[in-house]
């Protein structure tokens, strides 16, 4: 019993020992590990530039085809089946000609139903008056036969005048744009026959315009148009003509540009591209493209530069660096690489345009060298530390000692 005791004694002594000499060796080891100070964060180096207001381009661009001025749907009065229509697509006519014509049998038969019926209606009321002289009519059988003969009258001179219109006469000078229908067939009151275009008051393109954009255009304003079959050559023109509503089917506003012709021989349906220049100039505030992030048509997130803070507190840092946070601006329109801003960014802000992309808010960042003059920046070298002043050794400007 006493070895057994004496043996678990030694072993207990033994254990004791070991802890103490590893907590020893720990301890050894800490004290010799050497201290090292808490990494600063990562500053980047970012581009930024100022936001600035400078005039829009006022200049609106649009595609639009060209047509005459003057364009008329020709049509029948009355239906009827189409006996000649003398003229080709393109072919050229002058005020007065015959361009189409109706067969005459029918309208011609109720021309002289209209005429029979007149007749008859006005000897009834010759021979009603003679009866009321002899009081063999009444006075009242004498006005209805009156009123029956100017009924028939007035079906007569309707009867003669649609007869009239089964017949296409140029009203002037023009070219046959389009034609829709061939001899023989048959056609119906008012259906379009041909479409002439009118050279008289010259061509014009028609283009449509978002509301936005109308609303800058003015009666008169200047335009640049060009075309595909003229490569290398500008069509003066001028705003004639601009819709005061809306295409239900677009929701664009028609305009209609005046172009000289400038003894170019156009025809209808030319594409063309036309530059407007609207009156008045508009300024605004722009930032570059660059700088946008998620945009969408109404809004996009910019980072803007608080104002400049030296942190001393860690070593070698002695430039101004600068927090960066997110902001939610309103754009509009592009500009020459740049976007117009409607709200929401100060007059004096820098915004990021160069490594936005991998920053979060409220990060802490470095300006590079080439982006714009930042106030408070303290200058700095190419590897990051301030640039100092050359100040004399000594000499007659040397700063003077304290003793």
């Amino acid at each position: 019993m006493k070895l057994v005791s004496i043996r678990a004694t030694q072993s207990a002594v033994t254990a004791t020992l070991r802890a103490i000499a590893l907590a020893v060796f720990g301890t050894s080891l800490v004290a010799c590990t050497p201290k090292t100070a808490d990494a600063p964060p990562a500053i980047r180096s970012v581009r930024v530039a100022a936001a600035r207001v400078a005039p829009l381009d006022e200049q609106l661009r649009a595609v639009g085809l060209l047509g005459p001025k003057d364009e008329m749907r020709l049509a029948f009065k009355v239906s009827g089946v189409l006996d000649s229509i003398r003229v080709e697509e393109g072919q050229a006519v002058k005020g007065g000609d015959v361009l189409a014509v109706l067969k005459q049998t029918e309208i011609d038969s109720s021309v002289d139903q209209a005429h029979e019926a007149t007749v008859k209606a006005q000897r009834d009321l010759v021979r009603g008056r003679a009866l009321l002289k002899d009081d063999v009519a009444t006075e009242e059988q004498v006005q209805d036969l009156t009123t029956s003969f100017k009924v028939a009258s007035a079906a007569e001179r309707s009867a003669h005048f649609n007869a009239a219109y089964t017949r296409i006469v140029a009203a002037g000078d023009g070219v046959v744009l389009r034609k829709l229908v061939e001899q023989h067939e048959l056609v119906q009151a008012g259906q379009t026959v041909l479409v002439l275009g009118g050279d008289a008051r010259g061509w014009v393109v028609r283009f449509g315009l978002a509301d936005r954009d109308v609303v800058r255009v003015r009666l008169g304003d200047t335009a640049q148009v060009t075309f595909d079959a003229w490569p290398g050559v500008q069509f003066s023109g001028r705003v004639s003509n601009k819709a005061s509503a809306a295409d239900p089917a677009t929701g664009t506003f028609t305009v209609e540009v005046q172009v000289a012709s400038e003894s170019a021989r156009f025809v209808q349906g030319l594409v063309a591209k036309v530059t407007l220049n609207p009156q008045g100039a508009i300024a605004g505030q722009l930032v570059p493209v660059q700088a946008l992030l998620e945009a969408n048509d109404k809004e996009a997130g910019v980072f803007v530069l608080d104002p400049p803070q030296l942190h001393n507190s860690a070593p070698h840092q002695d430039a101004a660096q600068h927090t960066v946070h997110r902001i939610t601006v309103q754009i509009g329109r592009l500009h020459n690489g740049e976007v117009e801003v409607l709200g929401g960014l100060a007059a004096d802000a820098l915004v990021v345009v160069d490594g936005a992309a991998f920053l979060n808010n409220g990060d802490i960042v470095r300006v590079a060298a080439d982006s714009a003059p930042v106030a408070g920046d303290v200058p700095v070298a190419g590897d990051g530390a301030p640039v100092k002043a050359n100040v004399p050794a000594n000499g007659d400007n040397a700063p003077a000692m304290s003793p």
